[in-house]
């Protein structure tokens, strides 16, 4: 059972929008296809370009419903061999051309990247628009068909990298990302300034928000964010219709940075004393330590716990004999969060 969405969540290295993921949803049964053809099967597409192929559908919508005729629809497309970033393609959305809504032929173009690359199969049809699925609406899923084979020739796709400054990314200083795309082939720029988006969180998977920027001729594209937007996927993307051609998507580095307060500042020797703290960003889900000071330097675990998904989390101490005893919250690296330790604080066994 599916629905379809660009898929949203994005991780380092990923590539934006190229994706085609799933809710539940079911066929729709309204919809029979009766044929899907293509003017073109073999298609040969460089650099930054995008080559049309006009897909063709007959078809039948069985409704009585008037606002059903303007229903658009969407052809489904995925590699079936070869090798590149784009797995999948989608069509635009495809106006009905001729005939009923009951009884008719929609057409339009596929929009075919060079980041697609290989044997590609028309695997499906459902209704759209886009941009309905795209902002997370439910649509069935696709009708099966049995539909042409593209053979797609990607040459010179380009690549996205970053470089984000400073490395780790402090919270409260704004930070820089500095984009580059180039030829995946060559490594080198494609010489022309490159059109993109830059987005933070939605707006790396949603059609709304984000800033349009072209790059230098070298690139390369330098932007400040503020702190606020390193808690968020922050992405690139070079667009096309519907889909991207590519992009890259990253969640910056940001430092260990651990509270910790007793609940309690003496206690009976034996007393549990639960510490309280959290970890910024939040730290969501990851494993604190509670470490007790044995000698002059070495710290010992004594109690364990995760942050809950506020980044807070409760340890619990134990004083285990008589005396001022130093405590401290060790955070190991989690994710894209460095180790980070707490100030030192004391519980008094009495």
């Amino acid at each position: 059972m599916w629905g379809h969405r660009v898929v949203a969540a994005l991780v380092a290295s990923a590539v934006v929008g190229t994706g085609i993921t799933a809710a539940d949803a079911a066929v729709d049964p309204k919809l029979t296809v009766t044929s899907v053809t293509a003017d073109r099967t073999t298609i040969a597409v460089s650099g930054l370009n995008t080559v049309p192929v006009k897909l063709t559908v007959a078809a039948k919508y069985d409704t009585a419903n008037p606002d059903d005729n303007n229903l658009v629809l969407l052809v489904y497309i995925k590699r079936i061999s070869g090798t590149g970033p784009m797995s999948q393609l989608l069509s635009t959305d495809l106006p009905r051309t001729s005939g009923t809504v009951q009884n008719g032929v929609w057409s339009g173009p596929v929009h075919i990247p060079s980041t697609a690359n290989g044997t590609y199969k028309v695997y499906g049809v459902s209704y759209g628009p886009y941009f309905t699925w795209q902002a997370g609406g439910m649509l069935p899923d696709p009708t099966p068909v049995d539909g042409p084979t593209l053979t797609i020739t990607g040459t010179h796709q380009p690549k996205v990298t970053a470089k984000v400054t400073p490395a780790v990314v402090p919270f409260g200083p704004n930070y820089t990302i500095t984009w580059a795309i180039t030829d995946r082939t060559t490594g080198k720029p494609y010489g022309t300034r490159v059109r993109a988006l830059l987005g933070v969180d939605n707006q790396c998977a949603e059609e709304a928000g984000g800033a349009n920027v072209l790059t230098t001729t070298g690139g390369l594209v330098s932007y400040s964010y503020p702190s606020s937007a390193g808690e968020s996927i922050n992405c690139l993307r070079i667009k096309s219709t519907p889909l991207d051609i590519t992009g890259l998507g990253l969640a910056v580095i940001r430092p260990g940075v651990v509270s910790a307060v007793p609940s309690k500042t003496s206690a009976t020797v034996g007393t549990i004393v639960p510490v309280n703290g959290s970890v910024l960003g939040p730290a969501a889900f990851c494993p604190v330590l509670l470490q007790r000071l044995y000698g002059a330097s070495q710290w010992r675990g004594v109690s364990t716990a995760k942050t809950r998904q506020s980044g807070r989390y409760t340890v619990s101490a134990q004083p285990a004999y008589k005396g001022l005893i130093p405590y401290r919250v060790y955070f190991p690296k989690c994710g894209r969060y460095l180790v980070g330790v707490s100030r030192v604080f004391y519980i008094r066994g009495v």
